[in-house]
């Protein structure tokens, strides 16, 4: 790849490859700027202080695949970084303490990025230990040399997927928890309505020490909403972020589980009509922001300018932090996440890359070298730029390199395809059919 100081500064003269190439390079550079060396723990954020995220690191390890098979890192590179982060969740400590990493072989939102000790007093976190472990898994997957540190991370990511005890986590009934906490025990609310725990639920279908029943997911799709909406029909979720998560490890193509083989559909085509839906909701433009439109759209969790903001394009409406908005129900500040287009690749490959570009072309600030800012918000007309995120988030960059990758090769749903824990999950949660009938 030509160096990066000769490449233009607008990335919107370059064809559609080299645009896509250029934007997941500088999404995947997060993952070396933000990383603490010592024990693999990458920040939340690009903002000075932040804490670590273990979902980012989950993303991190499946990342730092792609950037092998990119020739960004020298496979030994990137198996050293993984074990670095793998022997750490290993080695840390796991116990009922308030200030341990973790409790039950599942782990704490946010760690300092140096201790890796529990910070904020956050919840022991379903989801995010899950996508922890999609990405340690995806690792184990892909390093299977015979070299000792790559023969190292396969060991321990075996030992750190037994360990998370998935029954404790149902709380003794049907589905999962969402969290915990030592100083009150289970968070007092679950998981209701179809969202980003499809993979949370496989993963603990697939143990082979602490299985959840198959009961447990069917339980989960009893709380879905099938609705028509904006004339298409879908299992409801408003977010877009809620519509990709999972897949950017699972390949959803073509298999089906009880609720979609009624529905005649499958969670692929479900997030083909989510984007869809954020489309025409864009172009409608109910609430009359400024910006949105059939190749500018984007609703999802991310950072928003707060309550202390108003709008000022004629009306008088308050804005929204750090939250998760949706389509078409809301909540909608006129905040939009200038990745997440590109990051719906896989699904609908034009209508990413046009809104991608219209973006770009109309507001180019939303790009910092090479790397998306969470959130923007055109409506903020007192602002010249508009309002812009500070930095960015280490999930939206983790997601894009995935979410590229899987359009551009299929390699992380390749690789996970062949995780046997994924396959024993998959099954044991009910799905069946297209590529889940072809292998053992």
């Amino acid at each position: 790849m030509p160096d990066a100081a000769a490449m233009p500064d607008d990335v919107t003269i370059l064809d559609d490859a080299a645009m896509i190439e250029r934007l997941q390079r500088g999404a995947f550079a997060y993952f070396t700027s933000y990383a603490n060396p010592e024990n693999g723990l990458i920040a939340d954020t690009s903002r000075v202080d932040s804490p670590c995220s273990i979902a980012v690191v989950g993303f991190a390890l499946s990342c730092y695949v792609v950037a092998v098979r990119r020739g960004w890192l020298s496979r030994e590179d990137a198996a050293l970084r993984t074990l670095k982060a793998v022997d750490f969740f290993w080695r840390s400590a796991n116990s009922d303490r308030a200030d341990a990493t973790g409790y039950k072989g599942f782990y704490y939102h946010f760690l300092d990025m140096h201790s890796g000790r529990r910070v904020w007093q956050c919840e022991l976190s379903l989801i995010d230990t899950a996508l922890l472990l999609a990405g340690m898994l995806c690792a184990a997957c892909f390093f299977d040399a015979d070299s000792e540190p790559e023969a190292q991370i396969r060991r321990l990511v075996h030992d750190l997927y037994r360990r998370a005890d998935w029954r404790w986590a149902q709380n003794d009934s049907g589905t999962l928890a969402q969290g915990w906490k030592p100083e009150g025990g289970f968070l007092h609310y679950g998981w209701e309505g179809y969202n980003e725990a499809t993979i949370l639920y496989v993963l603990g279908g697939g143990s082979p020490t602490h299985a959840l029943p198959p009961s447990s997911f069917a339980a989960w799709t009893i709380t879905y909403q099938w609705e028509n909406l904006l004339g298409r029909n879908i299992l409801y979720s408003g977010p877009l972020f809620t519509h990709l998560f999972s897949h950017a490890w699972l390949d959803f193509r073509g298999i089906r589980d009880e609720f979609m083989r009624e529905a005649a559909s499958d969670y692929f085509e479900n997030t083909r009509s989510a984007i869809a839906i954020q489309r025409e909701y864009a172009a409608r433009n109910p609430r009359g922001f400024a910006g949105y439109g059939a190749d500018l759209w984007g609703v999802t969790a991310g950072d928003g300018p707060g309550p202390d903001e108003m709008q000022s394009s004629g009306r008088d409406r308050r804005c929204f932090g750090y939250m998760s908005r949706g389509v078409p129900y809301g909540p909608d500040d006129g905040t939009i996440a200038p990745w997440v287009m590109a990051a719906t690749l896989p699904f609908d490959a034009d209508s990413a890359l046009r809104g991608t570009r219209s973006l770009l072309a109309r507001y180019p600030q939303v790009l910092r070298d090479d790397q998306f800012t969470s959130g923007f918000n055109p409506s903020l007309t007192e602002q010249a730029t508009g309002w812009l995120s500070e930095g960015c988030y280490g999930l939206d960059q983790g997601l894009l390199v995935m979410m590229i990758e899987n359009q551009r090769t299929g390699l992380i749903w390749q690789l996970m395809r062949g995780c046997a824990p994924i396959r024993r999950g998959l099954r044991r949660s009910g799905f069946a059919g297209g590529w889940l009938d072809d292998v053992a």
